[in-house]
């Protein structure tokens, strides 16, 4: 098992948005239901959860063409995280008690720090300058 750190966390953050392809996206949307889960269920996931709601919908709305207001790199940077969330094996597996999710929550909340800007320009655009400031 690899050491970890957010400068790791990070680093693989970076690795998945780089990678990222318009594949990687068509097996993401066929994964809803996993992602809901582990966000749901998983305390190191759950603080997440609004957050990760709005990116999927985010993900969603720019694959089916009803907004494209928001670069590539935004949408590579929250597809590889997510991508990264639904493996069971990496910086920390999954199946470790207590700890398995802590590597998922930091690369989710690197990606989080990047793009935060078009996330909230698109919180605002889907449900309205004052619901936006909510989320």
């Amino acid at each position: 098992m690899a050491k970890f750190s957010k400068e790791r966390a990070k680093e693989e953050f970076d690795k998945r948005r780089k990678n990222f392809s318009k594949e990687n996206l068509d097996n993401l949307m066929q994964k809803e239901d996993s992602l809901f889960s582990k966000f749901l269920n998983f305390d190191k996931l759950n603080e997440y959860y609004q957050d990760f709601k709005d990116l999927f919908s985010l993900l969603k709305d720019w694959y089916h063409g009803q907004y494209k207001d928001v670069p590539w790199m935004v949408i590579s940077a929250a597809g590889g995280a997510l991508l990264y969330v639904l493996s069971p094996i990496d910086l920390i597996p999954d199946f470790i008690p207590v700890i398995g999710y802590l590597d998922d929550a930091a690369v989710f909340a690197a990606c989080l720090k990047y793009i935060r800007k078009d996330l909230d320009k698109y919180r605002e655009w889907k449900y309205g300058p004052q619901i936006a400031d909510e989320a």
